[in-house]
């Protein structure tokens, strides 16, 4: 089966994944996540020797976004050639069942053997979802 790459979508769903990270574990949850993270908001001083860190962790993460973006777009052309489904309701439905059967267990390893928090779990999980969910309405609404 061939399937079409959109590169331009698989672009925008990084994009968008580095976006939404940024706003979900910054202004909209960054403290309530630290706090369950037991970690503490650093100062000005150490921020600024943590901003090569910073970038770097950011690269990866949108690299990482990329090859799940690519990686969902196959999802979907399965899904679009052997169960007709298409369109954005098809991606945010692929969204949804690529984070409950990929994501969402993973994550929940993490309070079950590594001691994460619940609101760890919530605030992180619903990072996913979100993200997920994104991805498949860029990816179904842009398709090649």
């Amino acid at each position: 089966m061939d399937i079409a790459i959109n590169w331009w979508a698989i672009l925008a769903c990084g994009v968008s994944a580095v976006v939404l990270g940024f706003l979900w574990f910054g202004p909209l949850f960054g403290k309530i996540w630290m706090d369950s993270m037991g970690m503490t908001m650093p100062s000005a001083e150490d921020r600024k020797k943590m901003g090569g860190m910073m970038m770097r962790s950011m690269l990866i993460a949108f690299v990482a976004a990329l090859v799940t973006a690519y990686g969902f777009i196959h999802t979907l052309t399965y899904a679009d050639t052997y169960m007709n489904t298409s369109g954005v309701s098809a991606g945010l439905m692929g969204g949804f069942w690529n984070w409950l059967s990929f994501m969402m267990p993973v994550v929940l390893g993490a309070v079950l053997w590594e001691g994460k928090t619940w609101k760890w779990f919530l605030i992180t999980a619903g990072y996913y979802l979100v993200d997920l969910l994104i991805m498949g309405a860029i990816l179904s609404a842009w398709p090649a």
